[in-house]
C-alpha cells in the first residue's frame, strides 16, 4: 500500500479534474488507514502471548538478516540492489532495529526479484520469512515493554474494523484509477490488488472485510516512510512478493 502510493497520489490532481464526485479523501487518508491497520496488527499480535516467542524469534532473526545482508550486499556491488540502501539496512543496532531490518530487507529483494533471482543465495522462502517474524518481534518487544494489550476479542475487533476501513478506501481509489487509466490498461501496475498472491477466487470487499476476523490478514509488507526500500513495486511481482502478501500484517 504505502508502496504505490506516490503513484496514487500522483493522479489525485486528475481524479479531482475527471471524477468531481469522487471522495477524494479515500485517497487523502490511505497511508494514515495503512498505518493505522498495520499497528492495530500489532496490538492484536500482543494480544496473544507473543512475549513467550521473543526468544525463539530473535533465534532465527539473526542469522537471517546476516545471510539476507550479506545476499543484498553482493548484489549491490554488482549494481543490481541499491548499495546506499542496503549500507543504512546495515547501519542498524538492537533488536528492534533487527526487526525493522527484516521486513525492509524482504521488501527490497521482493521489489528487484525479477532481476535478481538466480543471481544470489537468497530463497523466496527467506525473503518471505523475513517478512513475517519482523512484526512478529516488533510485537513481542512491545509485549516485553509495555505489558499485555487489549484481550484478543477486543484486539482482533479493532483489527478487523481498521482494516475494512483501510479497504474500502483503498477500493474506492481503485475505481477512479481503473476509469482514468482505463484506456491504457495499467491500473493493475499503479494500483494493484491487495489480494494478488491468493490462491481461489478474486477477493471481494465483503472478503476483505471478513478476513482479519478469521486470519491474519494480508497485508503490505512493511509500513516504511514512502520512497524507502518497503514494498516498491507498483506491478505486485510474482516470487516473494506473492508470499508476503500472504503473511501476516506484515500495510
Amino acid at each position: 500500500m504505502l508502496g504505490v502510493l506516490p503513484g496514487l497520489l500522483a493522479l489525485r490532481s486528475a481524479i479531482a479534474e475527471r471524477l468531481p464526485t469522487h471522495e477524494l479523501a479515500s485517497l487523502d487518508r490511505l497511508e494514515a488507514y495503512a498505518l493505522a491497520a498495520w499497528y492495530a496488527h500489532l496490538a492484536w499480535l500482543s494480544s496473544g502471548g507473543a512475549e513467550n516467542a521473543l526468544k525463539p524469534l530473535l533465534a532465527e532473526a539473526a542469522p537471517l538478516r546476516e545471510n539476507l545482508l550479506s545476499d543484498a550486499e553482493a548484489l549491490a556491488r554488482r549494481g543490481l540492489l541499491d548499495a546506499d540502501t542496503v549500507a543504512e539496512i546495515r547501519a542498524g543496532q538492537g533488536y528492534i532495529d533487527t526487526a525493522n531490518d527484516l521486513v525492509a530487507l524482504s521488501a527490497l529483494f521482493t521489489a528487484s526479484w525479477s532481476e535478481v533471482a538466480g543471481r544470489t543465495a537468497a530463497t523466496e522462502e527467506e525473503v518471505r520469512r523475513a517478512g513475517e517474524i519482523g512484526p512478529q518481534i516488533l510485537a513481542a518487544l512491545g509485549v516485553r515493554e509495555h505489558g499485555k494489550g487489549p484481550g484478543p476479542t477486543e484486539a482482533a475487533d479493532r483489527r478487523a474494523r481498521a482494516f475494512s476501513l483501510l479497504v474500502h478506501a483503498y477500493d474506492q481509489t481503485r475505481r477512479a484509477v481503473t476509469y482514468l487509466r482505463w484506456d491504457e490498461g495499467d491500473a493493475d501496475a499503479i494500483a494493484p490488488s491487495l489480494y494478488k498472491g491468493r490462491t481461489g477466487r478474486a477477493a471481494s470487499s465483503s472478503d476483505a472485510a471478513a478476513a482479519p476476523a478469521d486470519e491474519a490478514p494480508a497485508a503490505p509488507t512493511a509500513p516504511a516512510p514512502t520512497g524507502t526500500a518497503a514494498p516498491t513495486d507498483t506491478a505486485a511481482p510474482s516470487g516473494p512478493g506473492a508470499a508476503l502478501n500472504g503473511a501476516p500484517f506484515t500495510g
